[in-house]
């Protein structure tokens, strides 16, 4: 098991980057944004700085966090979304290979307005292009770590397991989101939808969750008196944060724990750890600390309550994505 994060959430400077994770005592980066791209576009020159100073601060890139089949991306007048994401993982593959990262972090596609769109043409594209994307990579040797964000696979558990069951590929896999749920509609059925819930979506999906992304997030009134859906602190938002954590460790997962706050400076009410860095470098420090602190409590409770067995076993096609996750990462403990 290891600690990861977005880091270009503290900054996008890449020693900023550095600077954070060595100030946690963590290892691993999983990196999106640096210098003033997403990883995948950066040019050449940067990337060999990126390469350059991780290595050399001994620190590992464990998830190429690229922007592939992001729903939530503009897409140009006259561009072919589909396209553009074959092109984005050849342009990936050789990176991910320099830094030795075996996860790369992808979604989903754009979704074309409401209704939950099974059996549909675009969710046959969908499925269509996730099975190129993911023999490409299967290709490469690398992972395909779907995120429950901004696509077809985040419409609702039941679109992330035929998602699952259709892109038939070692190399594919999901990274969970914990806090996203909490902001999504649950597409199943007739509108109006009911928001998800991030425990049964979850518990739905965890014998294919090879990767989770650490978020939380809270109905919380404004400045000016308005309740609006926030990101908080882990483990004190509606997520069920620690609930999933403990689920995870009772069932002997060994995969990786990425913060992704996505909460702003402001909503810091301790005092800087880092006076002399800015707050967006304190606000990721803290929830690193927050979230091992999370972690230490349910280690103490779990010493206290039986295990429910190993993690659910990934048979077939899943034990092989499972080699795929671990290879390489043994120096570990780990939009």
């Amino acid at each position: 098991m290891y600690l990861t994060g977005f880091t270009d959430e503290a900054g996008m400077d890449i020693d900023t980057q550095i600077r954070v994770t060595k100030a946690l005592g963590w290892s691993n980066i999983e990196m999106r944004g640096v210098f003033t791209a997403n990883l995948t576009d950066i040019s050449d020159a940067e990337f060999d700085i990126v390469v350059e100073k991780t290595k050399a601060a001994g620190i590992s890139v464990n998830c190429f966090g690229s922007a592939i089949a992001n729903g939530g991306r503009t897409v140009k007048e006259g561009e072919d979304e589909y396209e553009r994401a074959i092109i984005e993982m050849t342009r990936a593959i050789p990176r991910m290979h320099r830094l030795g990262s075996k996860m790369l972090r992808g979604m989903s596609f754009r979704v074309p307005g409401d209704g939950d769109h099974i059996g549909s043409e675009y969710e046959k594209k969908v499925f269509a292009t996730l099975n190129r994307l993911a023999k490409i990579c299967e290709d490469a040797g690398v992972m395909y770590v779907h995120e429950n964000c901004s696509g077809y696979g985040n419409l609702s558990y039941e679109h992330s397991l035929r998602m699952m069951d259709a892109v038939r590929s070692p190399a594919f896999t999901l990274v969970f989101d914990t806090g996203n749920p909490f902001m999504t509609p649950d597409r199943i059925g007739k509108p109006p939808y009911q928001m998800q819930s991030a425990w049964e979506f979850y518990r739905a999906v965890r014998e294919h969750v090879a990767y989770v992304h650490i978020k939380d997030t809270a109905m919380v009134k404004d400045a000016a008196g308005d309740v609006k859906r926030t990101y908080v602190f882990p483990g004190e938002g509606a997520c069920e944060v620690k609930r999933i954590v403990a689920d995870l460790l009772s069932r002997r997962y060994d995969g990786g724990f990425s913060m992704e706050p996505h909460m702003k400076p402001e909503q810091m009410t301790t005092p800087p750890d880092f006076p002399n860095e800015d707050g967006k470098f304190n606000l990721y420090y803290e929830y690193g600390k927050r979230f091992m602190r999370v972690m230490d409590e349910v280690k103490a409770e779990s010493a206290l309550t039986p295990s429910p067995g190993p993690f659910p076993s990934l048979t077939g096609k899943r034990e092989r994505g499972a080699a795929y996750f671990a290879a390489g990462m043994g120096e570990c403990i780990s939009h």
